[in-house]
């Protein structure tokens, strides 16, 4: 609906007498009135009187000739009646709410709806317009319309065919993305279905001697499904086979009189089909398949565009057909070479040595910030690499007097994970490694018996310029040393591992750092929550006692005196800055600490933006300046917060008014921009510097230029602005050059 922005509202002065527009007494009135009278016999358009009773009721009054040749209803047989009287109950209520709104509203409304009339539906572009009597009340509704059921009856072929080609391209589209077939066949009939509002669509394959089984359906008959059944049509014969391969179409309206054979009849009787329409889908050269339409309740006259629609879609499906075979060929071929490459991978894998295992764990630490996963990593790969029995990695306490065993892998020896060991118990083994020396040894591992098991163990350190972080522990259950190559893979391998627990220990450490300025930061807004509430009580107070100061001294005649009453104007103006300030504040605080989820609204541009701006045009011309609006008239419907929204429009303009000179001007200008809305306030007359432009959304900034005490406000306001933008998910931004600066606000569809 509709509402002109100026003012619509005819008044009773303004019109002749009501007997005008349906009365008798034509030679007493005046040569206007019989103007109009003539007019409202003889124009094209639709004219229609309601009157508004006084509790709140609707009477029709009259008809001009041409809306009683359009409805069939002449203005005797429809005067005093309800819209319930001559509409059915929907229509009747439609028509109602109309009536209401334009009463409501007080003001013209124009408005499109479809009405039946003796059964027939059309469609009406209609105006209404409101008549006010000596008391300003609304008696009368004066109602024009045109018929406009042609041009609806277009947009809706034209719809039509738009929604065809969609369903056409939304399968190709599949086609082309190399969906499975069964997935292309189950949407397709979906899709189909529901385009021609049939009871059912079915894929048919055929099988070999005029058999077959449905192998994709979309049904609105759910006690007689009939996918994956096998069936044998008399009408799926070899006979009909020959046909259907000439591209032969069966069209059946009403399988009663269609001539059908009684067999046929039959058959189809017990699938509960009334009306069939059947396309042959093929595959190089011969019939696939068949596409089928049913309506299974009632006789349905097959429209030309409905059986075109079913032979375009069964080319699509012979497309996907062939596509299918050929992509199922693809995957059989990409199996055999996968097959012949990895048996290639697994030769090429033998002769990897060990230096390309290193590479790998090397790059796989390197990559890595978690410390546990590398270093556990660490121990699992060594095990495999050097055929080792068990791996461990230990750790220095922060005095080096103790070593905690941290990390470890084993295959067959008892596990050590969390032992403790004090180093003043081995020094002849500690005492090297803290030097940054590894050594190796034979070691006897106790408590096997009755088999004695000697080991070969070896011990390198993890170190890095900083100082000694641990060691990595070797075991191997033979006598057999680790030779000089070994060593200096698990010596490289040290290294990393240096790397690694560095990284943890600083992602630790930032993760605290990070922990500890979230506290701050929550511990900061509690504060200013805090502050805020409690500051709100003094402020309270402050204003309370400045009104009755007020009054006192008004009763006292003390108000006379010039100084006290800007001391008291003066008084209320802080009063209201510091509650202002107060509110900001907390409304910052509660969007940096735990915004609220907006509620979203659609609201139109065109007619939500301009009151708000007029609320502005008093100010700007009390400052000599011009205030500007442009709307471009494609915006689309924004769904945002219509509170957040109208406080970041109005704290801009107001920003705009502080700071534009007089004789300069202000544009408020709102256009679409791909999938976003851009909203720009441009004031003109004002240019600021880099400084200006990256500090201007700090909280209590003002500009250099500008004296902040000339200009009322708190000092948080584009700060909050910048805040509820984003809240919203949406951008802002300033730009400023050739004297000008602009706001430029833009809100994601």
């Amino acid at each position: 609906m509709n509402i002109n922005p100026t003012e619509s509202t005819i008044e009773l002065t303004q019109l002749p007498s009501p007997e005008i527009l349906f009365g008798t007494e034509v030679d007493k009135k005046s040569s206007s009135e019989q103007f109009l009278l003539s007019m409202y016999d003889s124009v094209q358009a639709s004219i229609f009187v309601v009157d508004v009773l006084e509790d709140g009721d609707f009477r029709y009054v009259a008809l001009n000739p041409t809306h009683e040749r359009w409805i069939g209803i002449s203005s005797e047989n429809l005067r005093g009646k309800k819209p319930e009287d001559i509409l059915s109950p929907i229509d009747a209520a439609m028509v109602r709410q109309r009536y209401t709104d334009c009463v409501l509203f007080g003001k013209t409304i124009s408005y499109k709806q479809c009405l039946r009339f003796q059964g027939v539906p059309t469609w009406w572009s209609t105006t209404l317009t409101p008549l006010r009597d000596a008391d300003s009340r609304i008696y009368r509704l004066i109602g024009t319309s045109s018929n406009i059921t042609s041009v609806k009856n277009v947009e809706l072929a034209v719809e039509l065919q738009a929604q065809r080609e969609q369903l056409i391209e939304a399968i190709a589209s599949r086609i082309h993305q190399c969906v499975e077939l069964d997935t292309i066949l189950h949407q397709t009939t979906q899709e189909l279905r529901q385009f021609l509002k049939s009871d059912r669509v079915l894929i048919y394959r055929f099988q070999g001697d005029g058999k077959g089984v449905v192998i994709a359906e979309s049904s609105v008959v759910s006690n007689d499904l009939l996918l994956g059944k096998n069936i044998a049509d008399p009408g799926f014969g070899r006979q009909y086979q020959q046909h259907y391969s000439q591209d032969y179409i069966q069209v059946i309206e009403d399988i009663h009189t269609a001539g059908l054979h009684p067999c046929h009849i039959e058959f189809l009787g017990s699938l509960h089909v009334r009306a069939n329409v059947v396309v042959p889908i093929f595959f190089k050269q011969d019939v696939w398949g068949l596409l089928i339409a049913q309506h299974c309740h009632h006789p349905h006259e097959w429209q030309e565009m409905e059986t075109n629609l079913l032979k375009q879609l069964a080319i699509q499906i012979g497309i996907a057909v062939q596509q299918s075979q050929l992509h199922q060929q693809l995957n059989d071929f990409q199996v055999k070479i996968e097959l012949h490459k990895q048996k290639h991978i697994n030769q090429l894998q033998q002769l990897r040595n060990f230096q390309t295992l290193v590479q790998q764990m090397t790059e796989q630490i390197r990559d890595s910030v978690d410390e546990t996963q590398v270093l556990q990593t660490v121990t699992q790969e060594l095990v495999h690499l050097l055929n080792l029995d068990r791996c461990q990695i230990e750790l220095y306490s922060s005095c080096q007097t103790q070593v905690h065993i941290t990390y470890e892998y084993t295959t067959n020896l008892p596990q050590c994970l969390g032992l403790t060991k004090q180093i003043a118990d081995r020094p002849e083994v500690y005492q090297p490694l803290l030097q940054k020396q590894p050594l190796q040894f034979l070691e006897i591992v106790p408590g096997w018996r009755p088999k004695l098991l000697v080991v070969a163990q070896m011990a390198c350190p993890i170190f890095d310029t900083q100082g000694i972080l641990g060691n990595i522990w070797l075991t191997r259950p033979t006598q057999e040393s680790f030779d000089e190559f070994e060593v200096g893979l698990v010596q490289q391998i040290a290294n990393e591992c240096a790397i690694a627990i560095r990284q943890g220990q600083l992602y630790q450490k930032t993760l605290s750092q990070v922990k500890e300025l979230e506290k701050r930061e929550r511990l900061k807004n509690e504060f200013l929550r805090t502050l805020s509430q409690e500051l709100r009580t003094p402020i309270t107070s402050i204003s309370l006692a400045a009104q009755t100061l007020e009054s006192v001294l008004a009763s006292e005649q003390i108000l006379d005196i010039e100084i006290v009453p800007q001391l008291l104007q003066i008084l209320h103006n802080e009063c209201a800055r510091e509650s202002k300030l107060i509110n900001d504040l907390l409304t910052l605080t509660s969007l940096e600490a735990e915004p609220s989820s907006p509620t979203l609204i659609g609201i139109d541009l065109q007619s939500w933006l301009y009151p708000i701006i007029e609320t502005f045009r008093d100010v700007t011309n009390c400052q000599r300046q011009q205030l500007n609006l442009n709307i471009d008239g494609t915006l689309p419907i924004l769904e945002t917060d219509i509170t957040d929204l109208e406080r970041i429009i109005t704290e801009l303009l107001n920003h705009a008014c502080k700071y534009t000179p007089a004789g300069e001007s202000i544009t408020v200008t709102a256009q679409p921009a791909g999938d976003a809305v851009h909203l720009q306030i441009t004031s003109s007359g004002i240019e600021l510097n880099s400084n200006e432009v990256s500090r201007i959304f700090e909280p209590f900034y003002h500009l250099d230029k500008h004296d902040p005490w000339k200009h009322s406000g708190t000092g948080l306001e584009l700060a909050l602005v910048q805040k509820m933008v984003r809240h919203l998910g949406g951008s802002i931004s300033v730009e400023s050059a050739a004297a000008q600066t602009t706001f430029i606000v833009k809100f994601p569809l």
